[in-house]
């Protein structure tokens, strides 16, 4: 990676700045501190551009919320939305009885709470242990993964209207398409004139079914954080 021709760095929240739904730490705010210095920064997430503003108490940043379909720029303190769009796809009774289909033929029968959960933005979560799961619960149910990754090509198959992620600890994601990180960044590339040279992305999900996935395996440059405490450390490559 040439620093000299980078001018944009994109950012995934939780795994990479913080662990899940966690505020930022010093060393990483600091980190991010002189990065601005250089740097136009951006967020890119998959929930919503208030939700990742507020987990990172109001840092001053770009974000781009549910996978493209909000874009929110920093400007005298606040944010000011560039666009906030929303598309849903199917009636939720169908999205009901597809989900349903498939923890009958997965055997996830028993869960706590609702079945589906729905956003404003159109976009889907599975949510396997059910909406109202407990916390310890849910983080125990597939660490590693591979449990959600068995079920993935079938869950993509059923849902062929929408983009598919392995989503938190027990939940698959569902963004309508063309929607994803790499639509996303590339849409706000074209706005503001940046190449695929210019722009790094530090990313942890990046594995398969991962909301990473399609920059991973984009144009741009990428960097992996597998530990978010390193990402620091990481990110001194650029300021050096």
């Amino acid at each position: 990676m040439d620093k000299s021709q980078i001018k944009l760095i994109g950012f995934d929240l939780d795994g990479t700045l913080t662990q899940h739904k966690t505020k930022l730490d010093e060393a990483h705010r600091k980190t991010l501190d002189r990065l601005r210095e250089h740097y136009r920064l951006l967020m890119i997430g998959a929930g919503s551009c208030s939700r990742i503003w507020n987990q990172m108490e109001q840092y001053p940043i770009d974000i781009i919320g549910n996978y493209g379909m909000q874009c929110v720029l920093f400007k005298n303190g606040g944010l000011d939305f560039l666009y906030n769009e929303s598309h849903p796809l199917l009636p939720r009774e169908v999205t009901e009885a597809r989900i349903t289909s498939l923890r009958g033929k997965y055997g996830y029968t028993v869960f706590s709470g609702g079945n589906t959960e729905f956003h404003d933005s159109g976009c889907i979560t599975f949510p396997i242990l059910g909406t109202l799961a407990k916390s310890e619960d849910k983080l125990s149910f597939d660490p590693d993964r591979k449990k959600r990754r068995r079920m993935y090509d079938d869950v993509c198959s059923v849902f062929p209207e929408y983009n598919v992620f392995v989503g938190g600890s027990s939940s698959f994601d569902f963004a309508p398409k063309p929607f994803d990180k790499k639509y996303a960044l590339s849409d706000f590339c074209r706005r503001y004139g940046f190449s695929p040279a210019e722009v790094v992305y530090f990313g942890d999900d990046y594995g398969p079914g991962g909301n990473d996935e399609s920059l991973y395996r984009s144009d741009f440059q990428f960097v992996r954080i597998d530990d978010y405490t390193s990402f620091p450390e990481i990110a001194s490559s650029l300021l050096l």
